[in-house]
């Protein structure tokens, strides 16, 4: 895929939706590290009905730490792995106090240090509440910039190192939302709705699905 053609699949979804945001309901980066965290494995619509009980109670790491891993527990038991999450998250709420002042850290380094924090989860908090131009690359990006041709590579990290290269400067900032809803509303796993995508005439996937009559 050249160039131009990949500068305008991004403008045209720029055009569609010019701020895009995760779905995750959060108010603080504190509460966005507990979603994504939460959000392993599962849907951002279940964590958003779990967490507003929990942030009532809890939104700080303080308050979360205070509840201990049974307490924690009791708020989050319907995603799933929720003992494992709840582990991490209490142990994250102790690191958060005593080696960051009790605030998320801003670089990547830092955050990769906290348990249950890998390259995905630190990649969203760096650009969703800090602003930073990185992507994350989960399953809906993987797919999506292979199937289009956008940045095709063998894993996540080839994947994502592409795209921080070939995205369009002035597209970076937002191209992980862009993408990640995408693939989550259009470009599906199972079945591509091509015929209602802004960017199919662009679109390098060569079993594009036909309109149903």
């Amino acid at each position: 895929m050249n160039a131009q053609k990949r500068g305008e699949i991004f403008r045209r979804l720029k055009e569609l939706n010019p701020e895009p945001t995760t779905e995750l309901h959060y108010r603080t980066p504190f509460e966005l590290l507990v979603a994504v965290v939460l959000s392993a494995q599962a849907t951002d619509k279940g964590v958003n009905l779990a967490t507003p009980r929990l942030f009532a109670t809890a939104d700080n790491p303080k308050a979360m730490l205070a509840l201990g891993q049974a307490g924690l527990e009791q708020y989050i038991k319907t995603i799933g792995l929720y003992r494992t999450k709840a582990k991490n998250l209490i142990a994250t709420c102790r690191m958060l106090i005593e080696r960051f002042g009790s605030e998320v850290p801003r670089d990547r380094e830092a955050l990769e240090s906290l348990p249950g924090v890998g390259r995905k989860t630190a990649n969203v908090i760096l650009n969703t509440a800090f602003g930073q131009p990185t992507i994350a690359v989960d399953t809906h990006i993987f797919r999506v910039a292979n199937r289009t041709g956008i940045a095709p590579g063998k894993d996540v990290l080839e994947v994502e190192k592409k795209l921080l290269k070939l995205v369009p400067a002035q597209y970076l900032q937002h191209a992980h939302h862009w993408l990640i809803l995408h693939g989550r509303y259009v470009c599906k796993a199972r079945k591509p709705d091509c015929p209602t995508c802004v960017i199919r005439d662009l679109c390098e996937y060569r079993h594009k699905t036909k309109a149903e009559r």
